[in-house]
């Protein structure tokens, strides 16, 4: 007997077969419960947020931890307008996440414009594709299969499906048959041999799409080249922070530019220009890009372009490749010298340094037997973060670096604890950036997630206080009276600590990590080093 689906059931059962584990949400009337009660028909489980950029960031972080779509249930109107910072950091940040938005169907148009806002438009410039099942007939499984491959589609991002009520309970279209397109060629391995064996000096720089078998890749490429390698925010672990050849980080600005100035090639693998710094590029040198696909952006046009999967590329190249002329104390020597010029030192104020913030936390971790992903918020506390936790694998490190979005750790840290709950996650955020997702304190209770979150408070929003220079800003406008968080998290049912010295913060953090399930410690953070680091960083 053939199974019958409803438009509803249709979505569902096409999210399965493309991987899709987990929902989050805000849902409303219309689609929203019809699509919930057919996830839960497919095993996908539902997570109800507090707040729909929230919920799409969680959706997004699990998306880039697992390597597999996820999605999103909203209601029509302000649901959707909620999403738009969501969607554009899922956008930014090369995340398959697929919105199912309620519609509006052409018969409620004809009488209705209460909560109408055209969804599509709306959310054109930061997804990939959109679709509309909106009458009874429409082809709701087939849209979402297609969207999801889209999603999944190099460079990978987020797309729309409006669902309207009637459509979603309407029978359902048969569900096309999923193909898997064969690997593409590539065609120009040869130009790139030849152009890396010409090089004495080359720098290899790992970026976003080295993830999973990318990894391995690229630090086989690595050892055999016996050359420096580099990593964006976002590929913070392709080369563990630990091993000989890794040079530091790359945003293409000031800090690692010593390294680089020395190089005779660029290998940029996988390094998406959307995650480096906007300013021009320092170097002269020929580039060689290995990416999934050709970029719109180039912030220097490559020599030779590579264009098709990573791992086979980097495997060719490393397949036959001669030493180059670094020696490894003068690699060691860059590390150490960007390291040094990036550290906080306590500025004269009361609180821990913002590098001390970090490095006790990976070391509560080790000494508790942890070995959480971490979760980064924009400000100024992202830098000490991103260059002083030493990652291990692809994936240690969740951060908004296309969007540098605020609001973005916590919900990325719940995301990512409920992907790998035996994991967990911490989350490092600003006290500027908790104020604006602090509702999903109470998710990560309800939900019962394996989240610690480190506030860096220190009552400003550092980062644009630096920024002010010699500005005579209104009195309170970069920052606010300092919120006492432990308190709020104690009052959502997690637990909630302080601290205010060094001495506090290890016993705080020892508790917090050992607690089942979500802790919170407010740590009293001096900003005065913030500016020197912000100079060595930038320029």
């Amino acid at each position: 007997m053939t199974e019958k689906l409803t438009g509803a059931g249709a979505v569902a059962r096409a999210m399965r077969m493309a991987g899709v584990t987990r929902a989050y949400g805000v849902p409303g009337g219309g689609s929203s419960l019809d699509l919930m009660a057919a996830c839960k028909v497919e095993g996908i489980p539902f997570i109800l947020a507090r707040q729909e950029t929230a919920a799409v960031v969680m959706a997004a972080a699990e998306a880039e931890a697992s390597g597999r779509p996820t999605a999103v249930v909203v209601t029509r109107g302000p649901g959707v307008a909620n999403a738009v910072n969501g969607m554009a950091i899922a956008s930014l940040e090369r995340n398959p996440v697929l919105l199912l938005a309620d519609g509006f169907g052409a018969t409620e148009r004809a009488y209705a414009n209460h909560q109408y806002v055209d969804h599509a438009a709306l959310l054109r410039p930061v997804v990939k594709a959109s679709a509309a099942a909106l009458e009874p007939e429409a082809a709701a499984g087939a849209m979402t299969a297609m969207l999801l491959a889209t999603a999944m589609a190099e460079p990978r991002g987020p797309v729309l499906l409006e669902l309207s009520g009637r459509a979603a309970k309407a029978p359902a279209l048969p569900l096309p048959a999923v193909t898997t397109p064969g690997a593409p060629a590539l065609p120009e391995l040869a130009a790139a041999r030849a152009l890396l064996a010409g090089a004495r000096r080359p720098v290899l720089v790992a970026g976003l799409e080295v993830r999973g078998a990318e990894a391995p890749a690229f630090r086989a490429l690595a050892e055999a080249l016996g050359c420096p390698a580099l990593v964006t925010y976002k590929a913070k672990g392709a080369i563990p922070d630990a091993h000989p050849l890794f040079g530091g980080v790359f945003t293409a600005s000031h800090a690692e530019a010593a390294l680089l100035r020395q190089a005779d090639l660029i290998v940029l693998a996988g390094a998406d220009p959307v995650e480096f710094f906007a300013q021009p590029w320092r170097y002269s040198v020929p580039v060689l890009e290995l990416g999934t696909a050709p970029r719109p952006v180039h912030y220097r046009t490559p020599a030779v372009a590579v264009y098709g999967p990573l791992a086979p590329a980097l495997a060719a190249l490393a397949a036959g490749a001669g030493r180059s002329a670094w020696e490894p104390t003068e690699i060691a020597a860059a590390r150490g010298a960007w390291a040094e010029s990036l550290r906080n030192r306590a500025g004269g104020n009361a609180g821990l340094s913002p590098t001390e913030v970090v490095e006790q936390a990976q070391a509560a971790c080790r000494r508790t037997g942890r070995h959480p992903r971490i979760a980064v918020d924009a400000g100024a506390h992202m830098f000490p973060c991103t260059s002083f936790w030493q990652a291990e694998g692809p994936g240690d490190l969740l951060i908004s670096n296309g969007l540098a979005s605020m609001g973005y750790a916590l919900p990325a840290a719940i995301g990512a604890a409920l992907h790998e709950p035996g994991r967990g996650a911490v989350a490092f955020t600003g006290d500027g950036g908790l104020l604006m997702c602090l509702g999903e304190l109470a998710t990560a209770c309800a939900v019962g997630a394996k989240v610690t979150v480190v506030v860096f408070n220190d009552a400003t929003l550092s980062l644009i206080d630096i920024k002010k220079e010699e500005r005579d800003m209104p009195a309170g406008s970069l920052g606010w009276p300092q919120v006492d968080f432990a308190a709020v998290m104690q009052g959502c049912g997690g637990l909630g600590l302080r601290a205010r010295d060094a001495a506090e913060y290890a016993a705080a953090l020892d508790q917090a990590l050992a607690h089942d399930g979500p802790a919170l410690v407010d740590v009293l953070v001096d900003p005065g080093s913030y500016p020197a680091q912000i100079k060595a960083l930038r320029g």
